[in-house]
């Protein structure tokens, strides 16, 4: 079998909110790239040479380890007859959703074949961000009946809060009490079931309290409709 050999050289990434490719951050266990919380059109290039005196035809880079909550456009690029001493990009496109760990380190793997079946792996380091701002949504569906779900993001790094997150009706009685707990940066959901109220507003509500005991209050209205 004749012998080729293709190297990835390096990886670039183009991030959505920025006109500057994202330089390696120092994180625990190694360096890596920190992309932002629930961003799109990233973009992830992989210079591939041939370093080999032959051409070589069909081969292929593809995403085979992907971090939960990472969606890429396409998984798989195929590249053209890649000459001696030739180089290519290979350029993927992807998104991070909401629901993506923050604050931790994960590793995308990329491998490249060619029709010889020869094999090589890359592997990248990358952090999502946290979110960069206190965020309560508005609850979806709204109307409902007798469900719905409340969305709330925390910004931070580093950092703790004791989350409270109560429903209240018209007149401020508390009737349901759906999160109580120490809670770190991110993307956070939680459902209210109504089945044991009356149609009518009520009141939700989130207190954050931050390490300087700080609090930071939110609160929106929906209405039940049976």
């Amino acid at each position: 079998m004749r012998y080729i050999m293709i190297l990835v050289l390096c990886a670039n990434l183009a991030l959505a909110q920025s006109s500057q490719k994202a330089p390696p951050a120092l994180n625990s266990g190694g360096q890596a790239y920190e992309i932002p919380f629930a961003s799109k059109g990233n973009v992830i290039e992989l210079a591939v040479a041939n370093s080999s005196s032959l051409s070589v035809e069909g081969v292929k880079v593809e995403a085979t380890s992907i971090p939960e909550g990472i969606n890429f456009k396409e998984k798989t690029v195929t590249l053209p007859t890649l000459k001696t001493k030739e180089e290519l990009t290979a350029s993927f496109t992807f998104s991070v959703e909401k629901t993506a760990k923050v604050n931790k380190q994960d590793t995308l793997r990329f491998t490249i074949t060619d029709k010889t079946g020869q094999k090589w792996t890359k592997e990248i380091k990358i952090s999502i961000t946290p979110p960069t701002t206190y965020e309560l949504l508005q609850n979806y569906p709204n109307p409902f009946n007798p469900t719905t779900t409340i969305e709330y993001q925390l910004p931070g790094v580093g950092t703790r809060y004791i989350v409270s997150l109560k429903v209240y009706d018209v007149i401020g009685r508390e009737v349901a009490n759906l999160v109580n707990e120490q809670q770190e940066p991110g993307y956070y959901q939680k459902t209210f079931d109504a089945s044991r109220y009356a149609s009518g507003m009520y009141i939700y509500r989130i207190v954050a309290t931050d390490e300087q005991n700080k609090h930071h209050v939110f609160q929106k209205k929906m209405m039940l409709v049976k």
